[in-house]
């Protein structure tokens, strides 16, 4: 198993509860392991009603029909599967020992589509982690799967040592190319490399490189991806979910530039962060600021970057090198109505994963460009989402996309070796 998130852990635990011999090969280090899923909460899932876990009822169908809405483009077999599978998620992931919130002690919101992780998605994989090491799984941090074979030879690389291995079945389960600034460059423009990536450093995309340049067949868009509106003093890398910028409804929104940003729309949903997301990464250099008056601080509530503050127009034109009188005609125009003092949060688009994968059928199995399986490799998590995401997000849906298709792929890849 290539990966160290969730898509990988399922399959190796998958694997190894069919009778497989498995290894679990993670780039990241062990304070890092775990990919994206750390700084997940929750899971979308499909249930007949009421649970201990989840109110109401949210059907398989329900389920596949806004999969489908989402994006039209999806493969209806990986829709189907995702929704129908979806279902025995939350007992399968408890017999791994992952601990799910209970809705009876009002620590979670109202949500009939999702269960929330009781402790996160930290506490998550560690749980998933002790399982699969006490099921004898080897794991092997700090070690890059350079390469993959269809025949099944595995290049790996730790620190300037590289060996190759021979394996009956690979699961590559790396996630998309968030991290690497240069295929970002790429995809959406020279003003990518400013985009701040929520998660885990080691999206490289070098495996999914390799498999497309093996042969895979791709699916989904270079330059689609799941952006959000971030503070644009978060780190460059995995920063999370605590790095999402707000009060974009309530004020100004200036680009680089000066000129005002509206969203069209003017969205107050959750649609909004995604929206602005988009939004600021047209915005020349790939940066905004957002302007808010007192009222519009209020309604912010507590954030790990405070706004900055500005005791008047002039200072606020200092910071934004802008100039006074453009600036102040601007505010007088189309500013918040309460004035100065002026609060500022700087954005900057956040990826959270790409929109380019391989195509997989229903087991995982990677097919090539003339739509046959290449024998013996497989794929699971983020790397073949864009098949039934493409660039776009329904929430909750990403660790779905991981458990289905890592278990899935898991169990295929386990029936291939001892075929």
């Amino acid at each position: 198993m290539a990966g160290g998130g969730l898509a990988a852990l399922c399959a190796a635990l998958a694997a190894r509860r069919k009778g497989a011999r498995v290894w679990l090969v993670d780039a990241a280090p062990p304070i890092l392991r775990g990919g994206n899923t750390r700084h997940a909460r929750n899971m979308r899932v499909a249930h007949d009603g009421p649970s201990a876990l989840v109110p109401d009822a949210y059907s398989v169908a329900a389920f596949a029909a806004d999969l489908r809405r989402a994006d039209p483009a999806a493969d209806p077999a990986l829709v189907e599967t995702l929704a129908a599978d979806s279902v025995d998620l939350p007992r399968w992931l408890a017999g791994q020992g992952v601990a799910f919130q209970p809705r009876a002690d009002g620590m979670i919101p109202y949500s009939r589509r999702t269960v929330f992780l009781l402790g996160g998605g930290t506490a998550m994989v560690n749980a998933l982690y002790r399982t699969a090491m006490a099921l004898g799984v080897r794991v092997r941090h700090d070690t890059r799967v350079e390469a993959v074979t269809p025949e099944g030879r595995v290049t790996l690389r730790r620190g300037e040592a590289r060996s190759t291995v021979a394996a009956h079945a690979v699961v590559v389960a790396t996630g998309g190319f968030q991290a690497n600034r240069r295929w970002l460059a790429e995809a959406f423009g020279p003003d990518a490399v400013g985009f701040v990536n929520r998660g885990t450093p080691h999206a490289d995309g070098a495996l999914l490189r390799a498999l497309l340049e093996a042969g895979a067949a791709p699916v989904g868009e270079a330059a689609h991806a799941h952006i959000v509106a971030v503070d644009a003093r978060s780190p460059a890398d995995d920063g999370g979910i605590v790095t999402r910028a707000d009060g974009m409804p309530w004020g100004l929104v200036l680009d680089r530039d000066g000129r005002p940003v509206d969203d069209g729309a003017h969205e107050t949903g959750s649609a909004r962060y995604s929206a602005w997301g988009r939004l600021v990464a047209g915005c020349p250099g790939a940066l905004a600021h957002v302007i808010l008056d007192a009222a519009g601080v209020a309604r912010l509530g507590r954030r790990v970057y405070p706004p900055e503050t500005m005791p008047d127009t002039d200072t606020l034109a200092r910071a934004l090198a802008l100039d006074p009188g453009a600036l102040a005609a601007t505010l007088d125009r189309a500013g918040p109505a309460g004035g100065p003092p002026w609060h500022v949060i700087p954005i900057r688009p956040g990826i959270t994963f790409t929109g380019l994968g391989v195509r997989v059928d229903a087991e995982g199995r990677v097919r090539d460009g003339a739509g046959e399986t290449m024998p013996g490799l497989f794929a699971a998590g983020m790397i073949m989402a864009p098949g039934v995401l493409g660039g776009r997000y329904l929430s909750g849906t990403a660790l779905t996309i991981s458990a289905v298709f890592g278990r899935r792929a898991g169990e295929a890849a386990a029936r291939h070796a001892f075929a």
